[in-house]
């Protein structure tokens, strides 16, 4: 043992090394005192030096047996006081005090095997023994000062802390109230850093019962010393405090929140969070929400660009400070997470915090991080409430793209945590119905791409891959348009993620044209745009293009072809001519042009068999060529065949004699050079038409004879196209080569063949369809053409050709009616052809058997397809339905019987007009000099814009308008595709965005409106002659109808113009006020520059001033809504009495048709409903208005003849009666539902100004209930069934609580009120009877609802008569059924007394027993004997 002993020592003598040798000085203390041989006794081995204090016994035995020591020494207590002075002694030397205030050591001989590992120090051994706690905690505080300036000693130990640390935790304390003193006093002298230990430590000191009074001390001490600020909020949180001081001290860190330090801003949102209650949660957060600026919190990026500049240390200085601020910033969030994850009322708080901000300017970025938070939290607000409140804050404009571009850019670590909510958010806002909420999904996408890492950038790529997959033609529009905007601005990035891309080809069968176009695109640039790296994209496309290319299946072809197009246009594309990142694009290599071409070559070869391939390859070949960055060697290849081509395929010269060898006699036709007839040229229609339609009918489809290719007038509008863009290109806008197309004639027929079009043969008719199709085609591709030349000569030609589009037009209207069943050819290309099929109006003529009869059901059924969604209008024959309107489906010549279709529901068979053709609108006269053969002016001819060819711009620039200048920011997309798809015709006008579109349309607002005042000031002169009534008789009834569609359409443009929701927005500001000055200087021209409200003012006025001279109703309705719409971006208070004011005017003039016949049918009822809605919801009381209609108009309708109509509104007639009473009850419900409910507290002004309103109301709604009995057809009732219910259940809500409390004071009022609405409801169970006596499911429907209010009625009544003690005047009784005109329906019972058989009218089970008020003069009395008798209680 003793050998072992030794090989031992001599082992840690040799690890040990030189400590050993210092151990002389690092002995066991051993002397004499109290103190060290007590703790000797007791188990504690004092050490001098570095070495620790030993502890030989476990922790609780040494305090026990120390204890012992002391209370059984014989000295005691007086032995307490020596074993302090011995300690005190002893801790005078540095070394020794800081032993004592370490962990003890385990001596390692000691005996027992089970001690811990962790041993606390001798001071803290000592403050557990109850007699020594007080007198050690004295010496202690005591010690503290010694060391409070010290400097960091050569051990590092900081002596105050360690002392402090003493105090953790002890498992009892002696007298708490002297601690807690010592340790403010301490407070109160101590240095900074001591002073944080202390408040740090104090929850961790002091008990509970302390808290409070330590609280309030810190409290004081938090308003004296900011830099204290994190350890009191540390030390608050976790102490125990009662509510009101917590509120107290909540308030006082809330009123200093925005001046706190960044980096202490964590720590005094988690105590502001950290005990909320149900009751302050919502005060607490709005008010945190309000006072916390992280605008504040981030470096302004030209702070740190400028820093970055000067130095390379001021640079990183500014990139560590900018860490710093998102450090805390995030951890700021990770605070407020923990506490919208563990506590739901926080969590709600929030979200009703973000709802009840109501405008844009008032929303921070921290509502939309807070969301995100939210949504990721997911265990106490659930994922849906969160994107309900996300999607109905961006549909209320409220937060906008630039809320979260701010967030993306400023707080990009912050979001970055979050980056699976801003997905799964960004996934649902794409797939809304509204167009502001996918437009703010993909922005999230988007800044999700360029701001975050690889990983999230691949997730992203994936996720818009998954859209465009999904089948739904918005979402695949949508995610297309981010992906292309990626790859726009971010090529070298999206390169990576191009095989995701790659994908979408599996799936191209869902997509329509331009989805394809797209996506080639897409691809097209990722292969392109790095070189060699995206060989393996190019190789797939090469492959599948080929494929698709050699298909005889037109769809497929389509998509080859597209897809070749778009990427020749990446392979050719000059880096030079391109503003996008794809500038960075090599120069054209020899390699590539021979692709390039290969590739033109292979897409020519397989479409040129094929006129609807060929004419889509033009097409796509003219947007190419339109684009303008295509490398010069294939511009030049493009067009040096082109020119070529067409004129060896389409162009032939001018022959004087033809013979005549087709299926209609051939006739040169519209040539606007005859004075140059002689060797000039003409385009070959009608031969190739006849050719190609000979060869289709001989094998049934297009031919193909080896390698002659198929030339037919379905590519020729294309072909030009191309050609035309081509010389814009090549010589820099310049048309001289080709101009003498646009004066050309063109080989048709005798177009007199229209008029006997029904002799002809079918085949001969759809023939001169077909020609007529594309001449017209021709045509508009020419002014498409030729429509931007300056020369006056030109510009006139321009003129001449709209005027043959609209002869044209007209002479393919008759045409098309005498053909039933044909089907144009295509002028469109890249769509389907089940997408859009013509709607073809039945035509009188074309069966004449039974003419009369057959005449009877076209009206019922054309009437019928022609109403609006309210069934009410088409399910009364006999009053209600009315005739078709001549704008609609078609027209209608009383004198022949005929009917011709509408060209609009072929829309999709004609050419687009580019927009530059709107510029034809600045024309006024232009001359047309004809020269003779000397050169000198022979005529001069004057060409002007008619009115017809002005209907013909204005109704296509009004549908381009209203399709790119969306009204409302959240106009609904649907997502299930639709017949006549909503995009054909516009392909052009997409690649224009909606600031281009109305940029465009201002530069026309001048002419505009001087066609406007024209049409103004025509029916001005009409009316001077006609007693100021527009009546027409005797004059050109087509020119004045032209001249009404003309002030429409042109009222309509404004509209839409105005009414387009990117005016709200701060970047077109400037273009609103730029429109209004145009029309307000077009009522008087400014000197000066007039501010915003006073344009709105003029503009006003001035468009007010066309209320006179309006021809039909629907531009009056289309006027008051410009009107509205203008009123509406003004504050000025008098517009709404000024609409008011003009709607009745208007509702107060009889409309005449040309005709000389009044207005009528569905479209005029549809604009007497929104004439009518407009003037009660602008009029100062909608009460009085409504009265005055139904008891002043109504009456002098009832007593007029059959055809006549009311003195007072003319437009009420018998036919309109069901659109005035409809609107009329349905304002009225509106307006009474805005009455506010009774309340105990309201005033006697405000009772009496309650019961006036009531009862107009119900005094109104007797008037409307009573017509029924004259005016009783199925919509009347089924109106005043409907609305009715609604009157009554909005009674009961808001009116009875009002009676319950205006009863004792003003009963006659109350009393009369309820006597005339017991007439009204008892009218209603008439009219309930005789639903259900003529059985209509369309009426009874309303019935049970409308009973079971009736009985709530008679019951609530009864019991406001007992609340106020008058319940005696008030009994139950059967209330009999009675038809509408009150006589009595037959029951079971009266039957059988009258000997009559025991089958009855009604079912039993509608013999119910009603209960209802006294109906005669009984009852009255009773009530009001009851009232006597009540008032004489109440004097007494």
């Amino acid at each position: 043992m003793v050998i072992a002993k030794d090989q031992s020592t001599a082992k840690k003598s040799k690890i040990g090394g030189r400590k050993r040798i210092a151990s002389a000085e690092e002995g066991e203390v051993d002397d004499d005192t109290v103190f060290v041989q007590l703790l000797k006794t007791a188990g504690v081995i004092l050490k001098y030096g570095n070495l620790p204090n030993k502890l030989t016994l476990d922790q609780a035995i040494f305090q026990k047996k120390l204890y012992q020591s002391l209370r059984k020494h014989a000295r005691y207590p007086n032995v307490v006081q020596e074993f302090i002075r011995g300690m005190e002694s002893y801790i005078e030397n540095r070394d020794k005090f800081r032993n004592c205030l370490l962990p003890c050591g385990q001596y390692q001989e000691g005996e027992s095997s089970n001690t811990v590992n962790y041993q606390e120090s001798l001071i803290k051994l000592l403050l557990g023994i109850e007699i020594l706690q007080p007198p050690v905690m004295n010496m202690l505080f005591e010690k503290i000062p010694e060391f409070m300036y010290d400097g960091v000693p050569e051990d590092g130990i900081n002596l105050p802390r360690l002392i402090i640390n003493q105090f953790k935790w002890l498992d009892r304390i002696v007298d708490s109230k002297d601690l807690t003193n010592k340790v403010l006093q301490l407070i109160s002298v101590a240095p900074l850093e001591i002073q944080c230990d202390i408040i740090t430590s104090l929850p961790e000191i002091l008990e509970d019962a302390q808290h409070n009074e330590i609280a309030k001390e810190l409290n004081s001490l938090l308003q004296q010393n900011t830099h204290l600020t994190v350890s009191i909020l540390d030390a608050l949180s976790s102490l125990n405090l009662r509510a009101e001081l917590l509120v107290e001290v909540r308030h006082s860190v809330m009123s200093t929140l925005s001046a706190v330090k960044l980096d202490d801003l964590p720590v005094v949102v988690k105590f502001i969070l950290h005990a909320i209650t149900t009751a302050d949660a919502m005060e607490v957060i709005r008010e945190l929400r309000k006072n916390l600026e992280l605008e504040s919190c981030v470096l302004p990026c030209q702070l740190q660009a400028s820093q970055g500049k000067q130095n390379q240390i001021a640079k990183g200085t500014s990139v560590s400070r900018e860490n710093g601020s998102n450090d805390c910033v995030a951890i700021m969030f990770d605070v407020i997470k923990a506490a919208v994850r563990f506590q739901k009322v926080t969590a709600e708080a929030w979200i009703k915090a973000i709802e009840s901000v109501d405008s844009a300017a008032e929303h921070k970025v921290i509502d939309l991080l807070v969301l995100l938070i939210l949504h990721s939290a997911g265990a106490s607000i659930s994922k849906k409430q969160v994107e309900k409140l996300l999607r109905s804050k961006i549909r209320l404009d409220q937060i906008r793209d630039q809320l979260l571009q701010v967030a993306f850019r400023s707080h990009a670590l912050v979001v970055r945590e979050y980056f699976p909510s801003v997905l799964s958010l960004a996934q649902t806002l794409l797939r809304s119905p509204d167009i502001s909420v996918v437009s703010f999904g993909s922005q999230m996408y988007k800044y999700a791409f360029m701001m975050f890492d690889s990983y999230c950038q691949q997730e992203v790529v994936g996720a818009l891959v998954t859209h465009v997959c999904s089948g739904f033609t918005a979402e695949v529009d949508i995610s297309l348009d981010v992906l292309t905007d990626l790859v726009s601005q971010s090529s070298s990035a999206m390169a990576i993620y191009a095989i995701f891309v790659k994908g979408i080809l599996d799936y191209m069968d869902n997509l329509s044209p331009q989805q394809i176009r797209k996506l080639f695109f897409i691809l097209s640039t990722l292969a392109f745009s790095r070189g060699l790296e995206g060989s393996h994209i190019q190789d797939d496309m090469h492959i599948i293009i080929r494929k698709q290319l050699s298909s005889t299946i037109s769809k497929y072809k389509r998509i080859g072809i597209i897809g070749a197009v778009m990427m020749v246009g990446s392979m050719a594309c000059d880096g030079s001519k391109v503003d996008t990142c794809s500038s960075d694009l090599p120069a054209m290599s020899k390699e590539s042009f021979r692709q390039a071409t290969a590739l033109l070559e292979l897409v020519r070869s397989c479409s040129e068999h094929s006129p609807e391939a060929a004419a889509l390859y033009y097409d796509e070949m003219a947007n190419l060529v339109q684009k303008g960055n295509l490398d010069p060697q294939v511009q030049e290849l493009i067009g040096r065949s082109v020119l070529d081509d067409f004129q060896e395929d389409f162009v032939v010269d001018l022959i004087p004699d033809i013979a005549d060898k087709y299926l209609l006699p051939l006739k040169c036709m519209f040539n606007l050079d005859e004075e140059e007839s002689e060797g000039g040229i003409v385009i070959n229609l009608l031969p190739l038409l006849s050719n190609s339609l000979t060869n289709a009918s001989i094998d049934g489809k297009p031919s193909k004879q080896g390698a002659k290719k198929c030339v037919s007038p379905v590519s020729l509008a294309s072909f030009f196209r191309l050609l035309r863009l081509c010389e814009e290109v090549q010589h820099d806008g310049n048309l001289e080569e080709i101009d003498a197309l646009l004066g050309c004639p063109l080989h048709l027929t005798n177009l007199e063949l229209v008029e006997k079009v029904e002799s002809l043969s079918k085949p001969e008719r759809e023939l001169l369809c077909s020609l007529l199709f594309h001449a017209i085609n021709w045509f508009r591709e020419v002014v498409n053409g030729f429509c931007k030349l300056q020369d006056i000569e030109m510009k006139g030609k321009v003129l001449l050709r709209l005027q043959n589009i609209t002869q044209l037009q007209g002479l393919l209207e008759k045409c098309i009616t005498a053909t039933p069943g044909y089907v144009p050819p295509l002028a469109n290309f890249d769509s389907e052809i089940t997408e859009v099929p013509p709607t073809i109006a039945p035509a009188a003529v074309a069966k004449k058997r039974n003419k009369d009869l057959k005449g009877k059901r076209k009206q019922k059924s054309e009437g019928s397809k022609n109403s609006s969604t309210d069934s009410s209008q088409t399910e009364e024959p006999s009053e209600e339905s009315q005739m078709p309107t001549g704008n609609t489906q078609g027209k209608e010549n009383n004198e022949e019987g005929k009917v011709f279709v509408n060209l609009a529901n072929y829309r999709a068979y004609f050419r687009e007009l580019d927009i530059n053709v709107f510029f034809a609108l600045q024309s006024g006269l232009v001359t047309k000099s004809q020269l003779d053969s000397e050169l000198h002016t022979k005529v001069t001819e004057v060409v002007q814009l008619g009115s017809a060819e002005l209907v013909f711009l204005l109704e296509d620039l009004s549908r381009k308008l209203d399709y790119m200048l969306v009204a409302n920011v959240t106009k609904k997309i649907l997502f299930l595709k639709v017949k006549g798809d909503r995009d054909v015709g516009f392909s052009h006008l997409r690649q224009m965005t909606p600031q281009q579109v109305a940029q465009f349309t201002l530069k026309l607002l001048n002419p505009l409106c001087n066609h406007l005042e024209n049409a103004h000031n025509f029916f001005q002169a009409l009316m001077a002659g006609n007693n100021g009534v527009v009546d027409v008789l005797g004059s050109d009834v087509k020119e004045s109808q032209r001249m009404a569609a003309c002030y429409h359409l042109l009222l309509q443009i404004l509209n839409t113009l105005f009414a387009w929701c990117g005016f709200a927005q701060n970047e077109n500001r400037k273009l609103l006020k730029s429109a209004l000055d145009v029309l307000a200087n077009r009522l008087k021209a400014g000197d000066g520059e007039l501010g915003m409200e006073e344009l709105f003012r003029q503009t006003f006025r001035y468009l007010q001033n066309f209320q006179n001279t309006i021809p039909r109703c629907a531009s009056a309705v289309t006027l008051t809504q410009l009107l509205i719409v203008i009123s509406s971006r003004s504050s000025d208070s008098q517009c709404k009495e000024k609409i008011a004011t003009i709607a009745r005017g208007f509702l107060c003039q009889s409309w005449i048709l040309p005709t000389g016949e009044k207005e009528k049918g569905n479209k005029y009822n549809e604009a007497l409903d929104t004439l009518l809605c407009i003037y009660l919801k602008h009029t100062d009381d909608v009460l009085k208005s409504v009265e005055e209609i139904a008891g002043v108009g109504v009456p002098e309708l009832m007593n007029s003849t059959k055809e006549g109509n009311s003195r007072t509104f003319p437009t009420l007639t018998r036919q309109t009666f069901l659109v005035f009473y409809r609107v009329m009850m349905r304002e009225l419900d509106s307006s009474v539902k805005e009455i506010p409910s009774g309340t105990q507290s309201d005033s006697a002004e405000v009772q009496i100004e309650k019961l006036l309103r009531w009862n107009l109301a119900v005094r109104d709604f007797h008037i409307l209930v009573n017509l029924v009995k004259v005016f009783d057809s199925r919509p009347v009732l089924g109106v005043c069934l409907k609305h009715g219910r609604l009157f009554i259940e909005s009674f009961l809500k808001q009116g009875m609580p009002l009676l319950d409390y205006s009863f004792k004071k003003h009963r006659d009022d109350v009393h009369s009120l309820l006597k005339t609405l017991q007439l009204s409801t008892r009218q209603l169970h008439h009219m309930c009877g005789h639903s259900k006596i003529n059985q209509d499911t369309n009426l009874t429907n309303h019935v049970p609802l409308l009973k079971k209010l009736l009985e709530l009625f008679v019951y609530r009544v009864k019991a406001m008569l007992t609340i106020n003690k008058c319940q005696e005047a008030f009994w139950l009784g059967n209330l009999k059924n009675r038809d509408l005109q009150g006589e009595e329906i037959l029951t079971q019972q009266s039957q059988e007394e009258s000997g009559g058989d025991e089958a009855s009218q009604l079912p039993e089970d509608d013999m119910e027993e009603e209960v209802e008020e006294e109906e005669n003069d009984e009852c009255e009395s009773k009530i009001r004997k009851a009232t006597r008798d009540d008032e004489d209680s109440d004097s007494d």
